[in-house]
């Protein structure tokens, strides 16, 4: 005759295989069947520790790799992951020198006081760690103070002794089949990884090594991403001076300074003046980006009327337009409010933009640059009657050195720079800026500006 309880027993291992650890089962006596049933239970409460501990660790995980800079990737580490594994202490350590040195990185402790800080460093070989890279298996030190006195002179576990610390845990950090560093987990309690699985420790410190390696990765893009522009900047500035100069001379020449010159020699000095002004344009928007790209756009920022900064805008603009038989409108919807904004840079914004719809437009058409108010901001468009953009070219208009298949209607050249640092300016005023277009009818672009109080530059 078959237990009663043995039916209850197999759905209950059903309802565990289905990812249910609890179960209500029968036990009643304390037979081989009954014992059978508590050993269910048992493994229903540890599978459902292990589920909870793989789930926050694949959150921990998943958290982690959405991180960059390593600093923000390592505190979250420390503050996560204290529900898997016990530490009071935790210390990241790098290999540096061609894998000579070992460098700590960054370190996290609830004592009151580091005694091993980023940019402490020792030799890696001779060291009880050059062990752990060679066997690629963690360290478990349950007696520190014991370690201590058996190896006086290690001037590391003197420190993190002096901190508070009793046991620690040490993994190498292993990128891509290569030994990156070590991470240290450190208890202010004797024993505290006696009993601990040491593969999770593993599984830890394999997630961090890949992302210490995207992390370090990405440092270094920023560092030469600031560099670069530190040579753009130093470049372009060395470049204006000698142009400038040059371009100096030539007016001299063009303006009968120096001697009457022929109509050929006019040419070609016009020439030479045109090429001048163009490398110029080129000059400061690579000092524009430069200056954006670091940090250091300045805004001086002030309240201005806008209504009478466009008028001024449209006069100083209107003579482009009509040296190519092209109208240039003004529509001011009122009332238009005052604005806080840098007016230097908002008319970097409108000249690009009405000097765009120009190169891209047909003589005897028009460009309309309107402005309307809002509750929270002012809106300010300009529009076209051009050959207007392709859907595909749209999503690279606001991007550096960009180009795109519609071409300027009268052969007038481009940097690629200008939307990138329209966009830029627009939204360092708060504001955002789009585009509209479509082929054979025309394009219209719209930026922002928000209202409020004009701040200080920074």
């Amino acid at each position: 005759m078959v237990d009663s309880r043995i039916p209850a027993y197999r759905e209950a291992a059903v309802v565990m295989k289905n990812g249910h650890f609890r179960v209500e089962i029968p036990i009643e006596a304390d037979d081989e069947v009954g014992q059978l049933g508590k050993a269910l239970v048992d493994l229903g409460h540890a599978l459902e520790t292990k589920f909870d501990e793989v789930k926050r660790l694949c959150e921990i995980t998943e958290k982690m790799n959405a991180g960059l800079l390593l600093d923000d990737v390592l505190n979250h580490v420390f503050d996560s992951l204290r529900s898997i594994v016990p530490y009071d202490r935790i210390g990241l350590s790098l290999l540096e020198e061609e894998g000579k040195m070992v460098r700590a990185r960054w370190a996290r402790s609830d004592a009151p006081e580091l005694k091993i800080e980023a940019g402490y460093e020792a030799p890696l070989q001779g060291s009880s760690l050059q062990r752990i890279i060679e066997t690629g298996q963690p360290r478990i030190l349950n007696d520190l103070e014991d370690y201590l006195r058996e190896h006086p002179d290690s001037d590391s576990t003197s420190r993190i002794v002096e901190e508070g610390m009793r046991s620690s845990l040490t993994c190498p950090l292993v990128a891509m089949g290569k030994a990156i560093g070590f991470i240290f987990f450190s208890s202010m309690k004797s024993d505290t990884y006696r009993d601990v699985h040491i593969e999770l420790f593993l599984q830890i410190a394999g997630q961090l090594a890949m992302i210490v390696e995207k992390s370090r990765l990405y440092e270094q893009l920023v560092d030469l991403n600031e560099l670069k522009n530190k040579f753009l900047g130093i470049a372009a500035h060395d470049l204006r001076s000698p142009i400038s100069v040059i371009k100096g001379y030539v007016g001299l020449f063009l303006r009968g300074y120096l001697g009457d010159l022929s109509e050929s020699h006019k040419k070609v000095l016009k020439d030479m003046n045109k090429a001048c002004e163009t490398m110029l344009n080129l000059i400061d928007d690579l000092l524009d980006v430069s200056a954006i790209e670091s940090g250091r756009l300045g805004l001086e920022m002030r309240e201005v009327d806008i209504a009478e900064y466009l008028r001024e805008s449209h006069t100083s603009n209107n003579p482009l337009a009509e040296a190519k038989s092209i109208g240039l409108k003004l529509v001011l919807e009122a009332p238009l409010p005052k604005v806080a904004m840098d007016p230097d840079r908002v008319n970097q914004v409108i000249s690009n933009l009405i000097s765009n719809a120009i190169k891209f437009s047909y003589p005897k058409t028009a460009i309309t640059v309107r402005a309307k108010g809002a509750p929270d901001k002012v809106e300010i468009s300009v529009s076209d009657q051009g050959q207007g953009i392709p859907k595909e070219d749209l999503p690279k208009l606001f991007t550096e050195f960009s180009r795109t298949g519609v071409r300027p209607t009268a052969g007038e050249k481009s940097t690629g720079l200008g939307l990138a640092i329209v966009k830029r300016i627009v939204e360092a005023h708060g504001g955002r800026i789009w585009v509209e277009s479509e082929v054979g009818a025309g394009s219209v672009f719209t930026f922002t500006l928000p209202l409020g109080q004009a701040q200080p530059a920074k």
